[in-house]
């Protein structure tokens, strides 16, 4: 079976300031796994992105996990299904307001975490990000697809 890809789009269409030529999908299913995009304080209305959060890494989490859940259910996944997070901030201090929002959208679901602390990450404003990857049991495989009339 060959991957689905939901949500393709290139960098330079989202943040055309950055000169970055870039290829990628928010979204991309490998039979029973699913890999998102990281996700941060941009919200990802294909025609209005907006930026949540300026300088507070816990709004920036709430909307990144906004986005986690609605890509999630774009494809037929839950949060349940996702077994790994690896989150990425820019200063160990935002690790417990970050963390307490992951805890409020993932509480009883128990992924495996990683936890960086970086110089920086892709844009000055990002204090945050989220990498999810998700394992789909064989039960609920049969809903996950890509919608014909999904947004880029």
């Amino acid at each position: 079976m060959p991957h689905l890809r939901h949500r393709p789009h290139n960098v330079r269409d989202q943040h055309p300031e950055r000169s970055i030529v870039s290829d990628m999908c928010s979204v991309v299913i490998a039979g029973e796994r699913i890999h998102l995009r990281g996700q941060t304080g941009f919200d990802i209305h294909p025609s209005a992105r907006r930026f949540h959060g300026l300088g507070d890494p816990a709004a920036q989490a709430e909307q990144a996990m906004r986005n986690v859940a609605q890509l999630l259910g774009e494809v037929g996944a839950r949060l349940e299904h996702v077994c790994k997070v690896k989150v990425w901030v820019t200063d160990r201090d935002h690790l417990p307001p970050v963390m307490a929002v992951l805890q409020r959208h993932l509480g009883g679901v128990c992924p495996a975490y990683t936890e960086i602390v970086v110089d920086g990450l892709a844009r000055a404003e990002l204090l945050m990000e989220v990498d999810v990857d998700v394992v789909v049991p064989p039960e609920d495989l049969a809903a996950i697809r890509v919608p014909q009339d999904a947004p880029p």
